[in-house]
């Protein structure tokens, strides 16, 4: 049994029964084949048969965890963040060929090792502010060869990068141009073929959708994610995003992980949400780089009870955005989350996004030993300082590792 402690550390536990961030200055963590084993005043610490991790007096937190990626693709669309700054809108973009299927055009072309090239630095700038698990979905091959890629370079950038993966089936992502005109034909191709495929290959996580006037109706969205949850798969969807489609309720309805975006969320959504226990996953990057003025109703989130992550949502059309501490500075400056809403929503509620809360997002005796390290004075730093990273190390399942590390070392 490898067994190790790290001592001279403030703690921010995160854990959900403590007050606050769960400090405590000059802390421990003992921890056992990976996981915490003991937590308490470095005075306290069982040091027996221990290597000992001296953390400098640096700030030890849960490692952070970006709930809602789409970091696998291939290609760049500079050109369509152009085209909206001279007065094109999002919906204009996808139905003239571009937007999402643009993407799906370079990451059909791609092989897995170009697409392991493209998305690797991608992931290491995340990896490098803190983060040990990334959500990461598929949804821009569209076809069984292209998701199927998608799903296998996720796992794979798990296996040769130190962090921990969940992967998402987002085969309803758009309509391909082989089901152009055919939407409830495409739904069941992903219901017959596509979705037990990919299940089968030990790709699939969880299962999301597009439920928008540009993407797949409600109804088409419940069929899918009947289908998944009649394979045990846990469901998740982009709801709400550009108009109120009723897709937080329908999520809720199949008890989902989470509805992400939710800009124009309505009360009855948020009272689904509440009574399922679905997390509201907010995107400021998307709502910053689209240069949205619908906010999503925080306020009504809050007081309802609804637990609020924070993501990325790292795609190349409406959010570009490697950088999990500016996500959480966006958070707080745009819609008035607080700097412990936000780091709550990269770390405990970001866990429950992805099912895993029983196993990360805290430093509790348990789970997975998983680790950042922080030069900072105190929690609050971290949505502060616009373009500072004051990560000093990461702890991936009980192993120390550098803060930067690079693909393939």
């Amino acid at each position: 049994m490898s067994t190790s402690v790290f001592l001279n550390a403030h703690l921010a536990t995160m854990a959900t029964s403590a007050d606050g961030y769960g400090e405590l200055r000059d802390g421990a963590v003992r921890v056992e084949d990976g996981r915490v084993a003991w937590v308490g005043p470095r005075a306290d610490a069982p040091l027996a048969d221990a290597a000992i991790t001296d953390c400098g007096g640096a700030w030890l937190t849960p490692g952070l965890i970006d709930c809602h990626t789409h970091i696998v693709h291939a290609g760049n669309r500079s050109a369509e963040f152009e085209a909206r700054l001279n007065g094109a809108t999002y919906e204009e973009i996808a139905r003239a060929g571009g937007g999402i299927m643009a993407t799906v055009r370079a990451t059909r072309a791609a092989s897995i090792d170009q697409l392991m090239a493209q998305s690797a630095p991608r992931l290491l700038r995340l990896l490098a502010e803190g983060v040990t698990t990334v959500e990461i979905k598929s949804g821009y091959g569209l076809d069984l060869a292209g998701e199927r890629l998608m799903l296998q370079a996720a796992r794979r950038l798990a296996r040769e990068l130190p962090f921990d993966v969940a992967t998402t089936f987002l085969g309803a992502h758009a309509l391909p141009p082989e089901f152009a005109g055919r939407a409830d034909d495409y739904i069941a191709h992903l219901i017959a073929v596509m979705l037990p495929a990919l299940a089968a290959d030990g790709l699939v996580d969880a299962v999301d959708a597009f439920c928008e006037t540009i993407g797949f109706t409600a109804a088409q969205t419940g069929r899918l994610f009947a289908a998944a949850r009649a394979m045990n798969l846990p469901v998740k969807l982009h709801a709400e995003q550009l108009s109120d489609q009723g897709g937080a309720a329908l999520v809720a309805r199949f008890e989902g992980l989470s509805a992400d975006h939710l800009e124009h969320l309505s009360p009855a959504g948020v009272a689904a949400m509440a009574a399922a226990g679905t997390v509201a996953v907010l995107l400021p990057g998307a709502y910053y780089f689209l240069r949205d003025t619908t906010p999503p109703p925080i306020a009504a989130l809050r007081a309802a009870g609804v637990p609020m992550a924070v993501a990325t949502d790292c795609n190349p059309g409406t959010s570009p955005l490697t950088s999990i501490l500016l996500a959480m500075n966006l958070a707080c400056t745009l819609w008035r989350l607080t700097p412990l809403e936000a780091l709550a929503g990269c770390t405990i509620h970001a866990a429950r996004a992805l099912g895993r809360h029983g196993q990360i997002g805290s430093i509790e005796v348990g789970k997975r030993a998983d680790f950042a390290l922080w030069r900072i004075d105190r929690p609050a730093d971290l949505a502060y300082a616009m373009g500072l990273n004051p990560c000093t190390g990461v702890v991936n399942a009980g192993v120390p590792r550098a803060a930067v590390v690079s693909w393939r070392d």
